[in-house]
């Protein structure tokens, strides 16, 4: 996006004020738009409303949960509220119909259990799954919180934020041991996520739990940012980590439809 684009869109706005009921909305509209916590300064420079009016927004929305503060106690994101809105539209029944079909359609094809997962503020959720037909299968059922750092899904997340944001994380998370394989050396997950961002593809090799095997890629919004994750897992007595590796194609066609299904219109 062009610098000057902001600054356009506040001018226009001041000369068409906006109704004060709209205003909340707009507001969350453009801090879920910027992509990265932002403050008050810069919200304002996009709505175009007295400096007072997006604080006073800001302590509100804070205050009901649906943006929080920011690590530098400056700038917002979204917070709890606003992060289950979103979820509750990706369940929404009419997307949910065809994604549980690209999703069983990968399941099938590859034979083992694939999963959909969006980022919380401090873990991967899992927000649709379908089941290998195999009777021995790892049971992480829909809404299971799985970590950032020891998981497919969660090391393609933190791949995808920018390099402050990033770095943040590995200065202050919790970096707890899983299995004898977890990577909690914080240079050395740095690392990883350079690799993951590089190659556009995370893996987990017995991080998260003995045995089991995982790969993830993202599935982008509009503007080419991660939006969710697709991954699958499988235990390592079925599929090796170089085996599982062989379904990327697979994998990164049903994200790309996955993409397009969530930004269809009807």
């Amino acid at each position: 996006m062009r610098m000057e684009e902001p600054s356009a869109e506040g001018e226009r706005r001041r000369r068409a004020p906006l109704p004060t009921n709209l205003r909340p909305l707009l507001l969350l509209e453009e801090l879920v738009r910027i992509g990265t916590p932002a403050t008050p300064t810069e919200l304002n420079e996009r709505l175009g409303l007295p400096k007072a009016t997006v604080h006073r927004l800001c302590e509100t929305l804070e205050q009901q949960g649906f943006i929080i503060r920011d690590l530098d106690g400056r700038r917002y994101t979204p917070g709890r509220r606003l992060r289950d809105l979103g979820a509750g539209i990706l369940s929404s029944l009419r997307v949910r119909t065809g994604r549980l079909a690209v999703l069983g359609a990968l399941a099938r094809e590859i034979g083992e259990t694939c999963n959909i997962a969006i980022p919380g503020r401090d873990a991967m959720i899992y927000l649709d799954r379908v089941e290998t037909e195999w009777p021995l299968r790892i049971q992480l059922p829909v809404g299971t919180r799985v970590p950032f750092y020891c998981t497919a899904s969660g090391k393609m997340y933190l791949s995808s934020l920018g390099r402050t944001h990033r770095e943040r994380y590995l200065e202050h998370a919790r970096l707890e041991r899983r299995t004898s394989r977890t990577i909690v050396d914080r240079a050395a997950l740095a690392a990883e996520l350079q690799r993951t961002r590089r190659r556009g593809f995370a893996v987990d090799e017995e991080e998260f739990m003995e045995g089991m095997v995982a790969v993830a890629v993202p599935i982008a919004d509009g503007r080419g940012r991660l939006l969710a994750t697709l991954s699958f897992h499988a235990p390592v007595q079925r599929m090796s980590l170089a085996r599982a590796l062989e379904h990327l194609p697979r994998l990164r066609r049903a994200a790309t439809e996955l993409s397009r299904l969530t930004l269809a219109e009807d």
